[in-house]
């Protein structure tokens, strides 16, 4: 079991995905000030019920049973003054106890899940290679600067999922699935609903 502070959060953070966020709370100052300072990680837990800024009187939130750790790849101060990191994701958890410390943070009791180890592409599984190389085409996402080794398919397929406008709970589920077939097949699936075809062929 491990301590990990922990950055609750409505969006999900897949492994090798990255996520930008905009950092106000003092709580949250301070986790990026200490993880950059140690060259640390901490861990992004996604937020079932509830909000991800503290308000006085309110539950806290209700957070997931398993997450990401996180390491901090960019900064800047925004045009609003407020600072702005990129994270990147690396190791999943699962989430099994919660503490808090004087100055709000939440810090969490984990396990560490095996990294898992590179999965070769299957020929079947090469349309949704192409999605995510069309998608790497937007400037927003090319601001990103992702690194994907598209010969393992976690890779592509946590890239790919981090990616795609899809629901936080759809996300969600999918980071717990530990079979990379079961994962490609979910994807296939979802972009073929996204598409409205039997297949991927079209789909730009």
């Amino acid at each position: 079991m491990t301590e990990l502070p922990l950055f609750p959060l409505s969006g999900v953070l897949l492994p090798h995905g990255k996520m930008p966020l905009q950092i106000f709370e003092q709580r949250y100052l301070d986790l990026v000030r200490d993880s950059m300072k140690s060259a640390s990680p901490f861990g992004v837990v996604w937020i079932r019920r509830g909000a991800e800024v503290a308000v006085k009187g309110s539950a806290a939130p209700q957070l997931g049973d398993y997450g990401t750790s996180a390491r901090i790849v960019d900064w800047d101060q925004l045009p609003n003054g407020l600072l702005g990191v990129t994270i990147e994701g690396g190791q999943r958890f699962d989430l099994a106890a919660t503490s808090r410390r004087d100055n709000g943070l939440v810090v969490g009791q984990v396990s560490l899940r095996a990294p898992q180890a590179p999965a070769q592409m299957a020929p079947q599984w090469e349309q949704l290679l192409d999605v995510l190389r069309s998608l790497e085409t937007h400037p927003h996402v090319q601001r990103m600067a992702l690194q994907v080794d598209y010969q393992d398919a976690w890779q592509v397929a946590y890239t790919l999922l981090q990616l795609l406008p899809l629901e936080e709970a759809i996300k969600y589920r999918l980071l717990g699935l530990d079979d990379i077939r079961d994962l490609m097949g979910e994807l296939d699936a979802i972009l073929n609903q996204i598409s409205g075809e039997d297949s991927l062929d079209d789909l730009d």
